[in-house]
């Protein structure tokens, strides 16, 4: 993006958006109906949490873990599956810790990621990782965008293939469907908060369920019909697929790809802010954080490790819609309309952190603006009105718009895949949470805890390096074959 203000205007501009506040007067204490910041009772429980958390985990990452294990082999690739899910389930209970300031129980709530790292970093590390986060909540929505414009055409094509018998290539072009899942999504974003979302996040729990079930459904009972488990102990066969460098490449792609499949600690704070207490929201989201990670840990494992299983070095990019299976096609189509559905909500889930801070900035910019801050009232029938904020209808169009054609500019699953998953691994997932969790306990320079502390951080980051020029390199080589808005499968 090409920006014509000068570095004053854009620290300017820094400075007012990263220091939005979103504290609510304190009503002096918790009530019947409010908390004690003043707002309306919080009703989040372990399983809601959950459901948000598997909602946000478990989404198309899952799909690419097959081929990411063929890259590694039966000894790395579910070691690094496990190492990913360590890392991510320990880092997050230290961001969980992090939600109120100074007492765990009655402390100064954080609403969000960025409040939290405010609370207890403050400072430049407030910008940094605000740009870090939204562009990574921007880069998801066109991941998920590409993913299910590709579950809607895998399900035309294993049709076309059923009537042709295979005979026809039955190609077609992916932007009409990239247009469509942008268009409904239009319509979702206008739900205004993570509070009206609970219900998307439990139909969209039960769907990543649905496809993950089928996919592992369908890598058994091709490994039960060979009677055999494909793979090697190494990877995927230098020489006979794949050179040398890009046996190495593909390696740190496949870490990108794992990493993309654990990341949702972006939105970990939002989603504890929905929880009742007592208990307090630490202990909950903590529960909630173990019960998410190991049930989805468990899923990848058996995705992953079958799909292997069943495929060896011929692991698809995405599992059910690299044409690994064929039959039966109904299935098949199950499982991507599953896919779709799961993603319209995955798409909400994290975009909505990014749409409440463009848009308390917005108010606190503009508060004397109707445009802005004016909500009009359209009766629904057989349910209380809803609210139209112009602002929130016209930005979370533009925003959909905007990642649509995004998408269609970059059509690339795998990649695309590993590179989120790599920008947003080390900042989110590992140093802010270990800095802040420092920061919060107050845990001296140089002790015993630090040092590993930080010794995991640095370790991470190194991953973190290895995946992205993984990555670049697959987006690299994918842009020499595919034509911006003619991509077509």
């Amino acid at each position: 993006m090409k920006m014509g203000e000068n570095d004053a205007a854009k620290n300017h501009f820094a400075s007012q958006v990263f220091s939005v506040s979103v504290d609510v007067p304190s009503q002096g204490g918790g009530s019947k109906w409010f908390d004690d910041d003043g707002r309306l009772k919080r009703t989040g429980t372990v399983w809601t949490a959950s459901a948000h958390i598997i909602t946000a985990v478990i989404g198309s990452g899952v799909l690419s873990l097959a081929w990411a294990v063929a890259q590694l082999g039966w000894i790395a690739g579910p070691a690094v599956m496990f190492l990913f899910s360590f890392v991510t389930y320990y880092t997050s209970t230290l961001l969980s810790a992090c939600y109120r300031t100074g007492d765990p129980v009655n402390g100064k709530r954080n609403y969000t990621y960025t409040d939290a790292v405010r609370s207890n970093l403050g400072g430049g590390m407030v910008k940094i990782c605000g740009y870090v986060q939204y562009l990574n909540l921007f880069g998801v929505a066109i991941g998920y965008t590409i993913a299910s414009s590709i579950s809607m055409m895998a399900v035309k094509r294993s049709n076309c293939f059923h009537k042709t018998g295979g005979k026809d290539p039955c190609h077609m072009n992916a932007n009409p469907y990239m247009i469509a899942f942008g268009i409904v999504e239009i319509i979702f974003s206008q739900i205004p908060d993570f509070e009206k979302l609970w219900w998307l996040s439990i139909v969209a729990a039960v769907m990543s369920f649905t496809y993950s079930t089928i996919g592992l459904g369908l890598g058994i009972s091709k490994v039960a019909e060979a009677g055999k488990f494909q793979g090697s102990l190494t990877g995927i066969s230098i020489g006979t697929s794949v050179t040398e460098t890009q046996k190495i490449w593909r390696s740190f792609q496949a870490l990108g790809d794992i990493a993309f499949a654990y990341s949702y600690s972006l939105i970990l704070i939002e989603i504890q802010d929905t929880i009742k207490s007592p208990p307090s929201e630490a202990k909950t989201m903590k529960k909630a954080t173990l019960i998410s990670v190991s049930v989805t840990t468990l899923f990848y494992m058996l995705c992953g490790c079958f799909g292997y299983a069943a495929f060896g070095d011929m692991s698809p990019g995405n599992l059910l819609t690299g044409f690994g299976f064929y039959n039966p096609y109904w299935l098949i189509d199950i499982a991507n309309v599953a896919i779709v559905v799961h993603l319209v909500g995955a798409y909400q889930v994290y975009c909505q952190p990014l749409f409440a801070f463009i848009e308390k900035a917005a108010a606190q910019r503009f508060p004397d603006s109707n445009f802005v801050t004016k909500d009009i009232k359209l009766p629904l029938p057989g349910s209380r009105s809803y609210n139209l904020n112009l602002f929130r209808l016209v930005f979370r169009t533009i925003f959909v718009i905007i990642t649509t054609v995004m998408s269609m500019l970059l059509p690339f699953f795998n990649d695309i895949v590993g590179l989120l998953g790599a920008l947003g691994f080390w900042p989110l997932t590992v140093y802010f949470p270990v800095e802040m969790y420092i920061a919060q306990k107050k845990i001296p320079k140089w002790s015993t805890r630090w040092v590993c502390l930080q010794i995991l951080s640095a370790a991470c980051l190194i991953i973190t390096i290895a995946a992205a020029a993984g990555s670049i390199a697959g987006v690299v080589g994918d842009l020499k074959t595919v034509k911006p808005f003619k991509t077509s499968y």
